[in-house]
């Protein structure tokens, strides 16, 4: 089972990026996916989640409004688009597939992780 992340990379203030998140070795579909993120010096912290069938999203307070988590059709690719990035956002991404099929914004809910892809907003 792999969760491989893409899509970081270094933009300006007020830019936007659009991460991806592909699931092989057995499908996601019937469960919820997330978003976290960890930066330099701090602990991993929630970013988004959506359930099994997309319809509910949760998000941080500090990205709500900015950032739009979705899912592919196939409901085993997982998105983050952001948009009016923040140097504040700056952190490596990881994306995660959850125990069940309901949005959580706690880390061992999800049982999968991706390796991660750093973001850096530069002023």
């Amino acid at each position: 089972v792999q969760l491989q992340a893409s899509g970081g990379g270094l933009v300006q203030a007020g830019d936007s990026l659009r991460l991806s998140c592909a699931a092989s070795g057995r499908t996601f579909s019937s469960f919820a996916m997330g978003w976290f993120r960890q930066a330099p010096g701090k602990e991993r912290e929630f970013v988004a989640a959506i359930s099994w069938s997309g319809r509910s999203t949760i998000y941080a307070d500090s990205v709500k409004g900015r950032f739009t988590v979705s899912r592919g059709n196939a409901k085993n690719t997982l998105y983050l688009q952001m948009n009016s990035l923040k140097p504040e956002d700056t952190a490596v991404y990881y994306c995660a597939a959850g125990r069940s099929s309901y949005t959580t914004q706690y880390s061992h809910d999800y049982s999968y992780w991706g390796q991660g892809t750093q973001v850096t907003v530069s002023s």
